[in-house]
């Protein structure tokens, strides 16, 4: 059969395939013949080249300086801890101050009913005026019998014994002086005052209750807030970065809750942990630290004056070693080794490999490898120093292109 008698169907089949391979043809001539680049930049579509442009975000390296710290987590401690307790027995007769409330040392607290000591305080000045008059009137008498005794009309022995009794009255009046005194010292006691400034805890008695002197629960707990310290450990390898830093006077750590100063340091290792107590003041005027709140601890012990620094996120680690990745002038990312120093939350210092100037890649960093076209995107980094030039190359040179 030939071709002219073959049905209509199977013809219209025969000429969509042709053109289909035809079409095919054609698209697969012109990408095999497409030009590798155009006007000195490179087009995406070059397999050969590999080397399509990556879009990366860059930082400069800066010199400045740096702060080393020494980080550990540490306890809020008050410098004075005080139990509130009466000195005298008594029934509780007012309360004078509220839970939490803030004291000043000297400001009344409780009083106990003053009344038992009242009289005593009367009888014992009593006592004593009594103990006066006996002693004047011995006295009296001992003048008279040396005057006697001068005339032979009383023994030695009598003028001994009025002098005796001079002197046991002395003795009788010197003590209830001393009665007094105590009398009215307990009197005191019942007005119970503050024996330092502080924050009040919660009461640990109401009023009408019979309180005793030296009760282990006392009336309340004055804790003292302002200033207040942190205890923390560091390792005892860095106890001589800390002693120097002493003697120079040099949390989740997102938020800062108070600045202070190392007060001192303990007279001992623990030998069981290998670490050393610290003691640092913070003024807390604010009252942000809290006792028995556990804080994470960041102890400045040196400064360096002229650190070159650079963004944690730059560093890479790999076989090589550390390294990161440099913009240079043809914007190309180079890889450059580094020897890392101190570093913190943020910023990572460089003892070699990076100058002060240098666009370090922060970005886009998966994408990269050594030689690698790049582009920045970040409008508010420096571009590398040559990088307008190579814009400006051959017609067709786009911005951030690497030239000839």
């Amino acid at each position: 059969m030939s071709a002219s008698s073959a049905p209509p169907s199977s013809r219209r089949w025969l000429i969509y395939g042709s053109v289909a391979l035809v079409l095919a043809l054609g698209v697969w001539y012109a990408a095999s013949r497409s030009p590798a680049s155009s006007g000195g930049g490179r087009n995406r579509w070059n397999v050969k080249a590999g080397n399509q442009a990556v879009p990366v975000r860059a930082e400069v390296a800066r010199q400045e300086a740096f702060a080393v710290h020494l980080k550990s987590i540490g306890t809020v401690t008050p410098l004075n801890t005080v139990t509130v307790r009466s000195r005298v027995d008594g029934p509780l007769q007012r309360i004078a101050f509220a839970e939490g409330q803030r004291v000043e040392r000297g400001d009344l607290l409780a009083e106990i009913d003053p009344a038992p000591y009242r009289i005593r305080l009367a009888q014992t000045e009593g006592q004593l005026q009594q103990n006066a008059a006996q002693l004047q009137t011995a006295r009296s008498d001992l003048q008279r019998f040396e005057q006697l005794f001068a005339q032979n009309l009383v023994t030695r022995q009598e003028l001994e014994l009025q002098q005796a009794l001079v002197a046991s009255r002395e003795g009788a009046l010197a003590a209830s002086k001393a009665q007094v005194e105590t009398a009215r010292l307990e009197l005191s006691y019942t007005r119970i005052e503050a024996p330092i400034a502080g924050r009040l805890g919660l009461r640990q008695v109401d009023t009408g209750n019979l309180v005793r002197a030296g009760d282990s629960n006392g009336l309340v707990v004055i804790t003292q807030t302002a200033p207040i310290s942190v205890l923390f450990t560091v390792p005892e390898t860095d106890l001589q970065q800390v002693l120097d830093g002493l003697r120079t006077g040099g949390g989740n750590e997102r938020s800062l809750l108070a600045t202070g100063t190392l007060r001192t340091v303990d007279n001992q290792i623990n030998v069981a942990t290998g670490t050393l107590r610290l003691r640092a003041e913070f003024a807390n005027a604010d009252d942000r630290l809290f006792p028995n709140q556990f804080v994470n601890v960041r102890l400045r012990v040196v400064t360096l004056p002229a650190a070159i620094v650079v963004s944690t996120s730059a560093i890479q680690f790999g076989s090589r070693g550390t390294y990161v990745y440099v913009v240079n002038e043809r914007n190309e990312a180079k890889v450059r080794d580094v020897v890392l120093g101190p570093a913190n939350a943020l910023l990572q210092t460089v003892t070699s490999g990076v100058k002060a100037g240098d666009p370090v890649v922060v970005e886009g960093i998966d994408r990269l490898r050594d030689g690698r076209a790049v582009t920045l995107i970040d409008e508010s980094a420096p571009a590398a120093p040559a990088a307008e030039p190579a814009a400006k190359s051959g017609p067709g040179g786009r911005p951030g292109s690497k030239g000839r």
